[in-house]
């Protein structure tokens, strides 16, 4: 893996050969990772395992024709005949007046602002403390009364190196490190078995969630789905637990992102501006979270990022737009587009939350005679051009006001703008992932069950 201004100076190498070649605008993104993972069961080790990968991703332009082509040969030989490959692809493609590099004023200027990425302790974690983080995580996880059986616990730690340079003048690079841990066990016997999970990331080790405690409420989450029922069918009020809500934040940015508006794909199309969500909601965008999972300085095409209000006292904000959305759409980009090694860029957001609210999720269910609190999702019943919502769940009855049995075999429909008009979040939002939400409740929802 490359450090960062060896990367850069490849690029560099990598853009000359396409001017020479006859390129009209090109762009190149590089990314070396490293990492490695260790996984136990039963105590005993299972598993170690140690990674490293570096690509270049060439993106090249012949007048309005572009094509991208992506290389793991970094040798000079080896990016002269990408660059080759690349150009005769985009004399063979199809003419497209919107796409392009981002305009050379917009570009981000360095000195760029520091996200705080990169741990050396979580970068260089030795394999010995790895092991002893999967050790306490399941040995938690089974130790809770009820646990019968274990799949594992594991923790990984890694870094990562990216670089972008485009020929309109940018040069950037970042670097990251990460380490998690895990543990998903079993319990009851026979037909009655059931499965659950938990588990922590973080950028700086110092800041992961103790693996006794992701063990622990593993192994309590596992139990309490012991023999569960079904609900009748009906239309309930549903509380998704924080651990399941934020896919509600993923499904409103998917909706707002450019290139869905300019193709009229959207559900959102029409409605910029409009109070979709309760007076009071705020949904934030903030890709310069100190530590962040997904802070960046800069987005894909070399644009400054900043933080977004997605959702301000319930008005939806603008669209979320990279350059050649933006220029369909007659507008300017947002710094929010995201791409890989193989291919042009897109939309995405960054560390994503929904703030919190003031009631507690106990005093968000206290007057339900009888709702459904949802924690896992099964599937993608989603349909982005019309909102509508259907996915399996399960999770647990709300009787008279408290949490009752489990439930399982459910299935929850609605329509997002419906749903979004009714959220109402919980006081007990953590900042664990990149995208983050408290317990939320709608009422009104279909629930499908005996």
């Amino acid at each position: 893996m490359l450090e960062a201004d060896a990367a850069l100076d490849r690029l560099d190498h990598l853009m000359a050969l396409a001017r020479r070649a006859g390129a009209t605008a090109a762009d190149a993104l590089y990314i070396g990772s490293a990492s490695q993972s260790v996984g136990v069961r039963k105590g005993k080790l299972e598993d170690a395992s140690r990674s490293e990968s570096e690509e270049v991703g060439l993106r090249l332009f012949h007048g309005a024709r572009s094509a991208t082509i992506s290389t793991s040969d970094l040798t000079p030989r080896g990016m002269a005949e990408a660059v080759e490959r690349a150009l005769a692809m985009a004399r063979a493609a199809p003419e497209d007046r919107f796409a392009g590099l981002a305009e050379a004023e917009l570009l981000a200027r360095p000195p760029f602002p520091e996200t705080d990425s990169f741990d050396p302790s979580a970068a260089g974690a030795e394999p010995g403390l790895l092991h002893e983080m999967a050790l306490s995580a399941e040995g938690a996880a089974c130790a809770v009364p009820g646990v019968t059986n274990s799949e594992g616990g594991s923790a990984s730690a890694g870094q990562a190196v990216m670089a972008l340079a485009t020929s309109a003048g940018f040069r950037g690079s970042q670097r990251g490190s990460s380490v998690s841990v895990s543990a998903v066990v079993v319990a009851g016997e026979g037909s009655g078995m059931q499965r659950d999970y938990d588990w922590a990331e973080a950028r700086h080790l110092q800041d992961l969630e103790d693996p006794r405690l992701v063990g622990r409420s593993a192994g309590e989450r596992t139990v309490a789905r012991l023999n569960p029922i079904r609900l009748p069918t009906g239309r309930y009020p549903v509380l998704f637990d924080r651990r399941v809500a934020g896919s509600l934040l993923g499904h409103l940015v998917a909706a707002m992102a450019g290139p869905s508006i300019a193709r009229g794909t959207s559900f959102l199309k029409d409605r910029e501006g409009e109070r979709l969500f309760p007076k009071g909601t705020r949904i934030v965008d903030d890709p310069l979270r100190p530590r962040g999972p997904r802070s960046r300085p800069f987005d894909a095409e070399g644009l400054p990022t900043h933080k977004t209000l997605l959702v301000d006292d319930g008005h939806l904000g603008g669209w979320l737009m990279d350059s050649a959305s933006a220029r369909q759409l007659g507008r300017a980009p947002t710094g929010h587009a995201s791409r890989g090694i193989g291919g042009p860029p897109g939309v995405s957001a960054s560390n994503l939350h929904l703030e919190a609210g003031a009631p507690s999720p106990e005093e968000l269910m206290a007057d339900i005679a009888l709702g459904f609190l949802v924690t896992e999702l099964i599937g993608m019943g989603v349909n982005g051009l019309t909102g509508d919502y259907s996915r399996g769940a399960a999770g647990f009855a709300i009787r008279d006001g408290a949490i009752a049995e489990p439930v399982s075999e459910m299935t929850i429909a609605g329509n997002l703008l419906e749903m979004y008009r009714g959220l109402r979040p919980a006081n007990d939002l953590l900042f664990r992932h990149a995208t983050n939400s408290p317990t939320v409740r709608i009422d009104g929802m279909t629930v499908a069950g005996a």
